[in-house]
């Protein structure tokens, strides 16, 4: 195992690798309630998944690919079902609903295998892969940097500490006299009243005392110990109650609905739109989950090696897409969450090996995994948030043609909930700045011919199909 997995090499051990392995899954299990209950809100049968099915589907593409992704390619990164992609899966089966071409769940299944083949045949070209070559170093840097505020606000959202609200304003805020109202999103502190938020922000301050006490395994242990607290508290904090109906013991296999695909449907409906969208949004995702988590566990430090690695990542990635769907889940996507694992020692393919065999262990112990409150791994979300912001030192800020992209990318990957954003905004403003300081300035920036293609695809995206997918 030491010789497999280079664990002296990159300064790790067995016992590390797997509390790292633990510590991704407990920050990821959310997932095994969350997209079950997503994605099987339109019903049953011809217009939609059932929970069941759904939550083995779940549990299996996590066990599957996240082991897949450690024994091939020996790196940290757990491989699950992603949120916003389901919820755009979700978004396409209902907006459709009330016209004539409804998508079906089966359709969008059938969307999402061959997003998946697309990604397989621009991962053997290499054409993901020169995207290393082409990004320049302080774009991936500000990538990490988003992806940490990303997950910051994750962590608010879903304990409660952040709520976002909607408000009558006056266009008198926008400049403009008069007297018409309008509505305004605004984010605000949620209740501290409430056993959620007050779970949390327990959570945080056990999680800061173990950390700056430099106890290994602070993370993991930290949500542990809040759970432990919740239960004592009170139902009102935690919740005890197994449903062994809904999520039994012991799995039955027999309910994965495999290959629950319809082609005719694809044909009829046409969903160029839904598969480009898919394709687009999860390009960006990916590429910002693997490089982000590659720089903070240090596998970039050698970029020729990183590269290579972060490569084969992909290759197993675009795999995992089309396989989820096979066994009937929206998007399977390398994990934000993975940074968890690595922020506690996590270095090599073990960590995701033990976080898939946990998943798949999830299987037969969904109804304890369930006794995990949410707030409990938010507060770990918010910490790890923190861990990834610290990528910001390598960014020339005094450098605008680096300093403006990256900015960009930092804010819009939180503030629009969306990491493709960031980065698309990141692209374009870079080849932009970049090439108007070639021409007319005083600079000599390197823009890569692939920077230019996807510049011209991030712009035709938001003309065609929009902002919203």
């Amino acid at each position: 195992m030491e010789r497999f997995f280079k664990l002296k090499e990159l300064g790790t051990n067995v016992r590390t690798e797997i509390m790292a392995g633990l510590t991704t899954f407990m920050t990821m299990a959310y997932i095994l309630a969350v997209n079950p209950n997503t994605l099987s809100a339109f019903g049953s049968g011809a217009t939609g998944g059932e929970w069941y099915p759904i939550f083995l589907a779940t549990a299996l593409a996590a066990g599957i690919f996240t082991i897949a992704m450690g024994i091939f390619v020996n790196f940290p990164v757990a491989l699950a079902p992603g949120m916003g992609l389901n919820a755009y899966f979700a978004s396409v089966i209902l907006s459709s609903s009330a016209t004539g071409k409804p998508v079906t769940f089966e359709i969008a299944l059938t969307a999402v295998f061959i997003s998946g083949l697309i990604f397989i045949l621009l991962t053997v070209t290499k054409v993901r892969q020169m995207l290393l070559v082409a990004m320049p170093e302080g774009l991936k840097h500000a990538i990490t940097v988003g992806i940490g505020l990303f997950i910051t606000i994750i962590g608010l959202k879903n304990s409660g500490l952040l709520t976002v609200g909607v408000e009558a304003g006056s266009d008198i805020a926008k400049g403009k006299f008069t007297d018409v109202a309008f509505f305004e999103t605004v984010f605000h502190m949620g209740s501290l009243e409430s056993p959620g938020v007050q779970l949390v922000l327990i959570g945080l301050i056990l999680i800061s005392i173990l950390m700056v006490l430099r106890v290994k395994g602070a993370i993991l242990f930290g949500i542990l110990g809040t759970t432990l607290i919740g239960i004592i508290l009170g139902s009102d904090y935690v919740s005890t109650t197994i449903n062994t109906d809904v999520t039994p013991w012991i799995p039955n296999l027999s309910e994965v609905a495999f290959a629950n695909f319809d082609w005719d449907g694809v044909f009829q409906t046409g969903l160029i739109s839904i598969v480009a969208t898919f394709t687009f949004v999860e390009l960006f995702d990916t590429f910002g989950t693997l490089v982000g988590t590659a720089n903070r566990a240090g596998l970039m430090k050698n970029p020729e090696e990183g590269n290579k690695r972060v490569g084969k990542a992909m290759l197993v990635d675009a795999v995992a897409v089309s396989g989820g769907a096979l066994l009937g889940t929206s998007t399977t996507t390398a994990y934000v969450e993975s940074a968890a694992g690595v922020a506690e020692g996590g270095r090599t393919g073990l960590t995701a090996v033990s976080t898939g065999v946990f998943f798949l262990l999830a299987l037969f112990l969904a109804p304890i995994v369930n006794l995990i409150p949410g707030s409990a791994t938010a507060a770990a979300l918010i910490i790890v948030g923190l861990l990834m912001l610290q990528s910001v030192k390598n960014i020339d800020f005094q450098d605008y043609t680096i300093a403006i992209p990256s900015f960009l990318t930092i804010v819009l990957m939180p503030f629009t909930y969306n990491i493709a954003n960031g980065i698309s905004f990141g692209i374009v403003s870079y080849v932009v700045l970049a090439t108007m300081v070639n021409l007319f300035g005083k600079g000599k920036y390197k823009v890569h011919w692939l920077m230019w293609i996807l510049a011209i695809l991030v712009v035709a995206r938001y003309a065609f199909i929009g902002s919203q997918g």
